[in-house]
């Protein structure tokens, strides 16, 4: 085939599009529940953007960003994360000027030029969450128990929480001289990439995947002998609202995030069921970034959440996420020349009173109506022939018992709607 999708992104057909639907709503649901309010950025921002706030010796910004010029030649960057975007509208529409604290929720593809594994994609969709403007730990305990509660309520039960302080300002700097000390006498063991590391930006060792290196940072310093009072402060009281809420949760000190805006908490949850790809979602307080973008300080914390690994997880927990609504919960078929125009007004008369139906365009015989109507998952046929049409009257069946009824036309849409509520309890919706 000459043509087809890019590596490392993929087509959702629409029989899985159901079931990203319906954790949609799940998700709008559980976000709005918790005071959340949705926004909507660009799906291309200014490089600029990324390059100031993620960070130059990051992966994302040295490996994975789709960076291209625009015809007035200015550098665009296909959105790589979600938290940048959302502190750039923020302060562009004055949102220090709006009831605080500041709760956003967002739904987006993200894109980063990774390669390809099981459950990541080169262009993925996020759900994240951003708190802005409140400093203190229960805000960081407000917005990471979204997500824990979020898959809680999906009925996942292998999942762990790592919790971790990355310090600030004051605190970091020596500890990142500590590493450094410590990597230089195994720099001949590193990998490439890490031996760069150790120049520009030593945290990201930390986070290296290389088995080689995994096994040195396992004897690097911890950060925990570096905090100072103020961020110690902070991840005591972050530890003390999780308690509180019942969410369990281990300390790894070799949390630290691939962004460099995150600034104390750091935190990250992973799926018991997901192999080596076992991330689930993660997330940190950041509270420098809007000054790194020309504005005044701002606190904020939220985190980004991958949807292709929640499905995974769902379903090797054996929790698979129900498809939305069939297309077409009711079809009407056509007997006959004389009924298919009658059953096209049939059809927008149901769509009109607000029911999903559909009808055959494509002159089949009965039985492949019928058969079709089965394979589109439609609950309810309204049948239609010239002893209907004479008598003004529909044939009303009800696929799941195939019982069948004559209804009079002028009934039809509310006879239909009781149908429908009987289909749905039959089924447990």
């Amino acid at each position: 085939m000459p043509y087809q999708v890019p590596r490392g992104m993929r087509d959702i057909l629409p029989e899985e599009v159901g079931r990203w639907q319906a954790l949609e709503v799940r998700i709008r649901e559980m976000a709005e529940r918790y005071g959340f309010r949705e926004i909507r950025t660009p799906v291309v921002e200014h490089t600029e953007l990324f390059l100031r706030t993620v960070g130059e010796g990051t992966d994302i910004v040295e490996k994975e960003m789709y960076t291209f010029p625009d015809r007035g030649g200015r550098s665009l960057t296909l959105r790589p994360e979600g938290t940048a975007p959302v502190i750039r509208a923020y302060l562009e529409h004055g949102g220090a000027s709006w009831p605080q604290p500041v709760k956003l929720y967002y739904i987006a593809p993200m894109f980063r030029y990774d390669r390809p594994q099981y459950g990541r994609y080169r262009q993925h969709v996020q759900f994240g969450a951003e708190i802005i403007g409140a400093p203190s730990p229960e805000a960081d305990a407000e917005v990471f128990s979204l997500p824990i509660r979020l898959m809680q309520d999906l009925g996942l039960k292998e999942v762990e929480v790592h919790l971790n302080s990355v310090g600030d300002a004051t605190c970091r700097p020596a500890y990142i001289d500590a590493l450094r000390a410590y990597f230089s006498r195994h720099l001949d063991a590193l990998c490439a990439d890490c031996r760069r590391r150790h120049q520009t930006n030593p945290l990201r060792i930390l986070e290296c995947r290389e088995e080689g290196c995994h096994e040195i940072v396992r004897g690097a310093p911890s950060i925990m002998e570096y905090l100072d009072p103020a961020c110690r402060e902070h991840l005591e009281g972050v530890k003390t609202h999780f308690t509180a809420l019942g969410i369990p949760y281990l300390i790894d000190p070799f949390i630290v995030r691939g962004l460099d805006y995150y600034t104390r908490t750091a935190v990250e949850v992973y799926s018991g069921k997901l192999g080596a790809q076992n991330a689930m979602f993660g997330g940190g307080r950041y509270d420098g970034l809007a000054e790194q973008l020309d504005g005044p300080p701002t606190s904020g914390v939220g985190f980004g959440f991958g949807l292709d690994r929640l499905l995974l997880a769902l379903e090797q927990e054996g929790l698979p996420i129900p498809s939305a609504a069939p297309a077409a919960a009711v079809y009407v078929i056509a007997a006959g020349a004389a009924a298919r125009g009658e059953a096209l007004r049939l059809t927008d008369t149901l769509r009109q009173a607000g029911i999903a139906a559909d009808a055959d365009l494509l002159d089949r015989a009965v039985r492949a109506q019928m058969r079709h109507a089965d394979k589109l998952g439609a609950r309810v046929t309204l049948i239609m022939g010239d002893k209907e049409l004479a008598a003004a009257e529909v044939t009303l069946r009800e696929m799941a018992s195939g019982t069948e009824r004559r209804v009079k036309q002028a009934e039809i849409v509310e006879a239909v709607r009781r149908a429908l509520e009987t289909a749905k309890r039959s089924a447990g919706a």
